[in-house]
Order: C-alpha cells, then sequence, then structure tokens
C-alpha cells in the first residue's frame, strides 16, 4: 500500500491553505501575516521584559528606519521593507546561525514564500539587489538596537556581530503584547497600501 506524501500546506485563521512547497499568491492575506508576525518571537524569546519583541512589530522597526534613511523611497519600497521578513509567519523566525546550518534549500524555500508574498501585494517578485541591500542595513542596525536594548548584548559585542547604526539613528525597542503588535503591523500595512 503506497504511503500518502505528508500534508505541506498551512490552514490560516482566514481559511485559506497556504501549499508551502508551491505558494500561491491567492493564498495569502495581510492579516493572516500580521497574526502569524506578532505570535513570532525574536532571539527565540532570549530577551527581557514582559513580552517578546515580535516580528510583526520588528518589521515595523525597520520599515521606520529605511523611511528614515531612505526619505525619498518610494511607498513600495517602504512596503518592501515591512514584508521583509513576512515569510516568517509561515517558518518562523529562525535565527541566523541556523539558518546558516540549514543551508540552500532553506533559502529557496524561504525565497518561493516571499515571491508569493510580493505577488500578492502588487511588488515585484524578486526584490532588486539594490533596495534588498538597504533593507538588509536597516534589518541589521535594527538587531544591534534590539541586542543591546533586549537581548542582553554589550555595545563591544553589538558591534562586533552586527553593524553599529550611524550617528544620530536611534530606536527604542520596546516589545508589544501580541494583539498591540499585530495591530501596529496592520496599520502600517494600510497606510503605505493606500495612503
Amino acid at each position: 500500500m503506497a504511503r500518502k506524501p505528508p500534508r505541506a500546506w498551512q490552514r490560516m485563521l482566514s481559511g485559506r491553505r497556504l501549499d508551502l512547497l508551491d505558494p500561491s499568491p491567492l493564498d495569502v492575506e495581510i492579516e493572516d501575516i500580521a497574526r502569524g508576525l506578532a505570535r513570532v518571537a525574536r532571539w527565540n524569546g532570549q530577551t527581557s521584559g514582559d513580552h517578546a519583541f515580535s516580528v510583526a512589530e520588528h518589521s515595523v522597526v525597520v520599515e521606520g528606519l529605511f523611511h528614515q534613511l531612505n526619505p525619498k523611497a518610494s511607498r513600495e519600497e517602504r512596503l518592501t521593507a515591512l514584508l521583509h521578513d513576512a515569510a516568517e509567519y509561515v517558518i518562523g523566525d529562525m535565527i541566523s546561525p541556523f539558518k546558516a546550518a540549514l543551508g540552500v534549500d532553506y533559502k529557496d524555500f524561504e525565497a518561493r514564500l516571499e515571491e508569493a508574498i510580493h505577488l500578492r501585494f502588487g511588488l515585484p517578485p524578486k526584490m532588486p539587489a539594490k533596495l534588498k541591500k538597504k533593507i538588509k542595513q536597516c534589518d541589521v542596525y535594527c538587531a544591534w538596537f534590539e541586542a543591546t536594548q533586549i537581548a542582553g548584548f554589550t555595545v563591544e559585542e553589538a558591534d562586533k556581530y552586527f553593524i553599529t547604526p550611524p550617528d544620530g539613528v536611534h530606536v527604542t525597542i520596546d516589545p508589544l503584547p501580541v494583539v498591540e503588535a499585530e495591530k501596529l503591523f496592520l496599520e502600517q500595512f494600510a497606510q503605505l497600501s493606500h495612503g
């Protein structure tokens, strides 16, 4: 008797079934992304405070840094920055050392999800290299602030593992409750989508 292949789709609260091996933009909903990202903890939850710092809140902070450092960025570029970790609503936030250990297959898997998300919201499926570099820089700056404010790193350690943000660039990392992080993400999405 032949074995059935394992289930490779995730049922979302919206009712959508997202095929993880062949994701369709038609099965991507921003509410599902916001809900998932608000419940995924950065640093695997190894942070101080009453609440985990969610990927949803991290995404809003990164978009804010991107806008601050690129004030002439288009709404589309800012939306791309907000959605830079959107695939994590399905696959979670794996720490960078673990991603490196998993290798190329993981990156391909993540890229397919990212392409479906981008297509769903009218963005180019593949992020232009120049834009990707700018967003990644803001992502690493945000990680530096997270590391020094809530993850227990000294400034010296953070300077060693991340990129020190330039003078005049500062954010306060204040982990929000899940419901507030979800709302914040959806509000920023709405502003960038319709504003």
